[in-house]
């Protein structure tokens, strides 16, 4: 079930509704040119055990971010760890996949900037993908991030973690891990289109006087410059995944003009 809210910010489950299944992947398509973005999207992925097809960053750039589970991604044949928690970005043209030795699912976070105008059947299976061409340079720096590598930079009284940006090439879109302590933080807007997967922590979401209820799995579009806060209402912090394009920082936000 999607909620949409006052300025077309929306809130739907991880995995509301039925998914999509190509092979070995089944996926939810949370946010889009469909849903009122502009450019960014959000598909949650579930890969099950085994070698996956092929997919392409195909006119966009694509980043990932492992919600649950551990294996191996393949960039361009190229393979690297990885585990719960660790961000991968995926230039735009190259090809990647994943091999999931199971036997539970791992569970991603697919965001595309811009998102591409073909539908899914129109991505690219390309061949070889397990079996980098003889010669191939892996792609320079790694495309993963572990979240637990990265400096925690401060806000006021929050905190967040930037794993793609642009020290890995990642110009188009930042994403970033953020914690929100309990209450509500004032109103703001930020100048970029936002999606939000809550990790930890139940609470409101405010889209200008409207309202929504959030909890682990949450799955949230910001349109650019909608008035918005987050309010957490447990005891302890809220934490979240956060993806925005135009690519840029967590820290800066804008109170709400008169």
């Amino acid at each position: 079930m999607v909620t949409t809210l006052h300025g077309g910010t929306q809130v739907s489950g991880l995995s509301d509704g039925s998914p999509w299944q190509r092979g070995s992947v089944r996926g939810w398509d949370r946010v889009g040119r469909s849903s009122g973005a502009v450019a960014i999207s959000l598909r949650i992925l579930e890969f099950a055990a085994g070698r996956s097809p092929g997919l392409q960053a195909r006119a966009c750039d694509e980043v990932l971010y492992a919600l649950a589970g551990a294996g191996r991604v393949f960039v361009d044949g190229h393979g690297v760890d990885l585990g719960q928690d660790c961000g991968v970005f995926v230039a735009e043209g190259r090809s990647w996949a994943i091999d999931n030795p199971g036997p539970a699912p791992l569970l991603l976070a697919s965001s595309r900037c811009p998102e591409p105008a073909e539908d899914r059947a129109a991505e690219a299976l390309p061949a070889g993908m397990f079996a980098p061409l003889a010669g191939a340079r892996a792609p320079q720096p790694g495309p993963v991030a572990a979240l637990c590598d990265q400096p925690r930079r401060s806000t006021g009284d929050r905190w967040y973690c930037e794993l793609l940006d642009e020290r890995l090439g990642c110009r188009r879109v930042t994403q970033f891990v953020g914690a929100i302590p309990p209450g509500r933080a004032p109103d703001h807007l930020h100048p970029y289109e936002e999606v939000i997967v809550i990790r930890q922590g139940h609470g409101v979401l405010w889209s200008g006087d409207s309202q929504a209820p959030i909890g682990p799995g949450s799955c949230i579009f910001l349109p650019a410059r909608q008035v918005h806060c987050l309010q957490n209402e447990g005891p302890g912090p809220m934490t979240l995944l956060g993806v925005f394009h135009p690519a840029g920082s967590p820290a800066v936000r804008y109170e709400p003009g008169p």
